[in-house]
């Protein structure tokens, strides 16, 4: 066959009509030759959803068996003695103190002496620390009132620790239980409807809810606890409102009294609240949205600008100086 046999018109159709045949042959058999793989492969995400549930599980005992513990632990008795010999407890703590403490997932009388013992203790070793370091090591030679003036003003100012540090402890898991809350409510809401009591509602939620927030998962296995041996109800829902500190389970347990209270249905009011926390959630969402503009603003002037200039003005300064050194003899 020479070239002009390649070239024709002919065999470039019959080349074309070869390449379709078998396209289409193609499609038509290796859909019937193909296996079907989808119930392997639904098989599989479920087994591995099995052994993340499993596992979730484990940790979210081991979890609820840790806050058991704290429940039972006993402050040690030289700290103690140290905090009730000194009457801490009624100079630096209040009923706000120990409600913020439980906010944070501290629970029982331990973490309140540690934290009465943190108050007193951090400033002192602070001011030694900051006083040895002004007298002994600070190359700047300062006045004696100074040296004594400087670690008293650190010391005071450590004094704020522990109360930052158990703020920032409260928000962080204020906030891990306000974004995980939308989803429990709807499980608590297809677990009503479905037919359950709210203490197998709690108690299945928390099971499930554990992968996402093992805070609030915590938060409702104590609460299926306190419906189980508490004389009202009631007591167990603003228990969890409180521990939370969250606005969105406030609302729901405040709906969930008024059920119990008025005999109301509460997937009723499991559903209204379920959709005000959501557009609650996504409101939110939108404000941060709304507020990233001005917070990009310092960034972008403080690097983004000069960089820009930088790269803008470089040709033409480049030029000027090569002009200023061509004209120079």
């Amino acid at each position: 066959m020479d070239l002009e046999t390649f070239a024709s018109s002919q065999f470039l159709a019959a080349v074309l009509a070869m390449v379709a045949v078998t396209g289409t042959i193609f499609s038509l058999v290796m859909p019937m030759l193909s296996k079907d793989t989808l119930k392997a492969r639904m098989k599989t995400v479920a087994l591995e959803r099995d052994k993340l549930r499993a596992k979730e599980r484990a940790r979210l005992q081991s979890s609820q068996a840790d806050a058991r513990a704290s429940l039972r632990n006993q402050p040690k008795e030289q700290m103690k003695s140290f905090v009730d010999r000194l009457n801490l407890q009624k100079m630096l703590a209040d009923e706000n103190t120990v409600s913020r403490l439980r906010m944070a997932g501290y629970r029982g009388t331990a973490p309140l002496y540690y934290f009465l013992t943190a108050r007193i203790a951090i400033p002192i070793i602070i001011f030694v620390v900051a006083l040895f370091y002004t007298l002994f090591i600070l190359p700047i030679e300062l006045p004696s009132i100074s040296k004594f003036t400087l670690p008293l003003i650190i010391a005071g100012t450590s004094a704020f620790l522990p109360n930052i540090y158990l703020k920032n402890r409260v928000d962080k898991r204020k906030l891990i239980i306000q974004r995980a809350w939308p989803d429990a409510l709807d499980l608590m809401l297809i677990c009503v409807e479905s037919g359950m009591s709210i203490e197998g509602a709690f108690q299945r939620v928390a099971e499930e809810v554990g992968v996402q927030s093992v805070e609030l998962a915590e938060e409702l296995s104590l609460t299926t606890a306190e419906l189980s041996y508490l004389s009202e109800r009631r007591m167990a829902f603003e228990n969890l409102a409180n521990r939370t500190g969250v606005d969105g389970v406030k609302n729901v347990m405040m709906a969930l009294i008024q059920a119990e209270r008025y005999g109301t249905p509460v997937g009723t009011a499991i559903r209204t609240m379920a959709d005000d926390t959501r557009e609650a959630r996504m409101q939110m969402a939108e404000q941060k949205a709304a507020s990233l503009p001005p917070k990009l603003t310092v960034p972008m002037i403080l690097f983004f600008l000069p960089v820009l200039f930088f790269i803008i003005m470089s040709p033409a300064v480049m030029q000027v100086m090569d002009q200023f050194a061509d004209g120079m003899p």
